[in-house]
């Protein structure tokens, strides 16, 4: 195939949400855009199944800065609200200690941090001193570690840029997370609370820097919302958006190679077929891409070779009775959070009081569950998969978070589960190629990890790209859509 007769044209190695959002960016400029996903169904982790009734989100539940999922549908010249609406959450989540206190945590940041007070031992003006230096970090950081690639000259030359930079000392990288927030609260409760957003992108808050203390400015300050139709509206607003736009989406199509020549891409191979291409976007873990997809390239081992984030042990559970105390999010604390952080991260297994994440979409939507039901999704953080005896592992965690569950809400949790699903890191791995099943990529523990995650492109091969979790900016719904603007404004 000429040159020729491969202008123009794009192929997207993944439906996941970041290939979806380049997929429609490119699209938007005029491509030929094609989407070749190995799975039946769009989204990656961002999908959903129902079992006897019940609804399930399978993967991310907590929706943030929705203005990176708007900019999509007004690139094309539409209006969001035609294809996707969502609700913000007044009440963001919900915490529960074992000696019974409960904390909610208000989207109002006067509500926060006046509940902060009345149940904690630290102070208000503590919590407002934590929250102004959460978003000093993100003035300082957002436009040039988030929104540019880190991997280009040309996003350093600018004033803007220069100013970050002078303001490097500022954004708390020497410490660790725990750390800071040791110095800002006295409560191990408060403590807790925001050591705990360092999983959000799947990292430990007693090794990650201090400068992951962005992620509650991002939550508090833009809000947390609920998608009208669940987290699955998501893909399934911008699947439509990306076919109305001409992008094709060839779905149980995996790909076994990407083609080059001379340092040029020149298409991929998919299903015994060569389909060519100018330009390939990966969407693939970026672990996958090389090992599986790249022949004759010279490895980036000290990237391949980093530490992983951590992946998720997820229980689905239809259950039969409703909870006035639950919400949406719901978070139920171990009383020794460093202790479960080493289980995961130093001995590779699980400790056996992990803090549990409990989502329950039928609170917002009544239909994701029959009448007089609730629609659990329970997860506790794990490692990666090493190799581990993972059956084993889940049989001891799932009676130790029934046990937890029962104790703190004071009914028998076993006799109302009557429906289960379980999705491991193993199933991880192999349904969404997932490289041990960690669900961020890297771990962001280092220093800077920011500055070590796989660069959005591979100046070995023009007109290869990467986007996802798995590289600059990061994971996670709204860093995955960045990395598909990255891509956009460097193509």
């Amino acid at each position: 195939m000429t040159a020729d007769h491969r202008e123009k044209t794009v192929v997207v190695i993944g439906a996941g949400i970041a290939g979806i959002a380049t997929a429609i960016r490119l699209a938007v400029k005029g491509l030929k855009v094609s989407v070749y996903e190995a799975n039946s169904y769009p989204g990656g982790k961002l999908t959903e199944f129902v079992s006897s009734g019940f609804r399930f989100d399978a993967g991310p539940s907590l929706f943030t800065m929705p203005q990176y999922v708007d900019e999509l549908f007004r690139l094309a010249g539409k209006q969001p609200s035609d294809y996707f609406r969502y609700k913000k959450l007044d009440t963001v989540c919900r915490y529960f200690y074992e000696d019974g206190t409960r904390l909610t945590a208000w989207a109002d940041l006067e509500k926060l941090a006046d509940e902060i007070a009345l149940n904690t031992r630290d102070t208000r003006e503590s919590v407002a001193r934590f929250l102004k230096k959460s978003r000093e970090i993100y003035d300082i950081t957002h436009h040039i570690f988030l929104e540019k690639s880190l991997h280009r000259l040309g996003s350093y030359l600018n004033r803007q840029t220069l100013q970050s930079v002078l303001r490097f000392g500022q954004i708390d990288a020497f410490r660790t997370m725990n750390q800071a927030n040791a110095s800002h609260f006295h409560d191990s409760k408060t403590r807790r609370f925001f050591n705990r957003y360092a999983t959000y992108n799947g990292s430990n808050p007693y090794q990650a820097p201090a400068t992951l203390n962005i992620i509650p400015h991002l939550e508090q300050h833009f809000g947390a919302y609920f998608p009208e139709g669940g987290m699955h509206a998501i893909t399934s607003a911008l699947v439509r958006l990306a076919e109305e736009l001409g992008v094709e989406f060839h779905y149980q199509s995996r790909v076994d190679e990407i083609l080059y020549d001379h340092g040029e891409v020149k298409g991929v191979r998919a299903n015994e077929a060569v389909i060519p291409a100018s330009s390939v976007i990966s969407n693939m873990d970026v672990w996958f891409t090389y090992r599986k997809l790249l022949k004759g390239v010279q490895l980036p081992d000290k990237i391949l070779n980093q530490e992983r984030s951590s992946s998720a042990l997820i229980f689905y559970w239809g259950v039969k009775g409703t909870f006035k105390e639950l919400d949406l999010h719901n978070i139920f604390f171990s009383e020794d959070y460093e202790k479960e952080f080493s289980a995961i991260w130093k001995k590779k297994g699980i400790d056996s009081d992990p803090t549990i994440y409990l989502n329950i979409s039928s609170k917002l939507r009544p239909e994701d569950a029959p009448e007089g039901s609730e629609n659990w999704f329970v997860m506790i953080n794990v490692p990666a998969n090493e190799g581990q005896d993972w059956d084993s592992l889940i049989a001891e965690a799932r009676i130790n978070i029934i046990k937890k569950l029962s104790r703190m809400l004071k009914r028998d949790i076993a006799a109302l589960i009557a429906v289960e699903e379980i999705l491991d890191p193993r199933e991880i791995e192999s349904r969404t190629s997932s490289y041990q099943g960690s669900l961020y990529g890297t771990s962001s523990n280092g220093r800077f990890a920011a500055f070590l995650r796989h660069p959005n492109f591979i100046r070995a091969i023009k007109g290869l790209y990467f986007a996802g979790g798995s590289v600059h900016p990061g994971g996670g719904i709204p860093l995955a859509l960045l990395s598909a603007k990255i891509i956009d404004d460097n193509f």
